[in-house]
C-alpha cells in the first residue's frame, strides 16, 4: 500500500523515530498507526541492546527540587557523545527520570531500572526506548533523593552540566533564607568532592589503609611520639575527605560545618549530601 509523506510525519512527530524508520514502520503494518508505534518500540528495545556494550564517557548530571523545598532529586545519566547529551528527547529523559526519583524513592540506580515506569515498561524499558531514538548507548549511572522536615534542601549543577550535587541542611531560617547558602554548599560538593559527612561514614578500610601509610612514615619516630604524629595526620587526611571538617570553598580558614553555622544560626546543621560527576 502506498504510504503518504503526512503519515509519515504524524508517526515522526509521535515517537521521535527517524524518517526512514517510521515509513518502513508503516509499511510493514500495512498502515495501522498504533501497530506501526509498537514496531517503532520494538525495533528501538533491539538497537538498544546491541549497542549496550559501547562506552559512554559522556552525559549529564540533572537535579530537581520538589516544590515545597523539602525534597531533592540528582540523577546521573551517561551517552557516548556531548552533542546527544544536550537533545530534547536526552532532556527529556533526564527529567523523566528526576521526577521518578521523587515519587518512587528508589535505593540506587540499579533498583530503579527495575521499577515501573509512568508511561508503562520499566525504567530500563524507558532508557531503551531513548536508546532506540538516539542511536547512542546510555546509561543510568546514578540516582538519589535527599528530604529534610526540619529545614531545606540545596542543588547545583556545573554548567559544564557533568558534575553536581544536592545537600540538605536543619536550620530554623526561611527558605528564602537559606537558600544562597544551601547552593553555595552544594558548590562546595561540586568542587571539593567530600568523600562522607562525617569521620564515621568513611569506610574502615579505607581508613585502615591510610594509617598503614603513615605508621611507615613514622616507624622509625619514637614510639611515644608516634601515635601524636599518627593523629595529626589523620586530622588532615579527614579535613580533606569529610564536608563538615573540610575548609569552606569561601573561606579556608573556616570549616564547612561552621560556615554554614555562621551563615543559617547555630541549630544549622549539614544532615546529607549527593554528588555525581560523570566518568567516575
Amino acid at each position: 500500500m502506498t504510504i503518504s509523506a503526512s503519515q509519515v510525519k504524524e508517526l515522526r512527530d509521535q515517537t521521535g523515530a527517524a524518517m526512514m524508520d517510521c515509513k518502513e514502520a508503516l509499511q510493514e503494518t500495512g498502515g495501522d498507526f498504533e501497530a506501526a508505534v509498537d514496531f517503532l518500540r520494538k525495533k528501538g528495545l533491539k538497537s538498544a541492546d546491541k549497542k549496550a556494550s559501547r562506552a559512554t564517557s559522556e552525559g549529564r548530571v540533572y537535579a530537581s527540587i520538589d516544590a515545597d523545598g523539602k525534597g531533592a532529586n540528582l540523577v546521573s545519566v551517561n551517552c557516548e557523545t556531548d552533542f546527544v547529551a544536550r537533545t530534547p528527547d536526552f532532556e527529556a529523559l533526564l527529567e523523566g527520570l528526576c521526577a521518578h526519583v521523587g515519587s518512587e524513592k528508589p535505593e540506587s540506580a540499579e533498583a530503579m531500572l527495575e521499577q515501573a515506569w509512568a508511561s508503562g515498561g520499566t525504567v530500563a524499558d524507558a532508557v531503551k526506548e531513548t536508546i532506540g531514538k538516539l542511536g547512542e548507548n546510555i546509561l543510568l549511572a546514578g540516582a538519589g533523593r535527599i528530604e529534610c522536615e526540619d529545614g531545606w534542601v540545596g542543588s547545583y549543577i556545573h554548567h559544564n552540566q557533568k558534575v553536581g550535587a544536592i545537600a540538605a541542611v536543619k536550620t530554623s531560617k526561611t527558605q528564602e533564607e537559606a537558600a544562597e547558602t544551601l547552593k553555595n554548599l552544594c558548590m562546595h560538593c561540586t568542587a571539593n568532592n567530600p568523600l562522607g559527612l562525617n569521620r564515621d561514614e568513611i569506610p574502615e578500610a579505607v581508613v585502615e589503609r591510610e594509617k598503614a601509610i603513615y605508621m611507615d612514615e613514622v616507624k622509625d619516630k619514637p614510639e611515644e611520639i608516634q601515635e601524636k604524629i599518627m593523629g595529626g595526620k589523620l586530622d588532615k587526611y579527614f579535613a580533606g575527605i569529610c564536608l563538615n571538617d573540610q575548609p569552606w570553598v569561601w573561606d579556608d580558614k573556616s570549616s564547612t560545618s561552621a560556615a554554614i553555622k555562621a551563615a543559617l544560626g547555630d541549630d544549622a546543621e549539614i544532615l546529607g549530601f549527593i554528588r555525581y560527576e560523570i566518568g567516575e
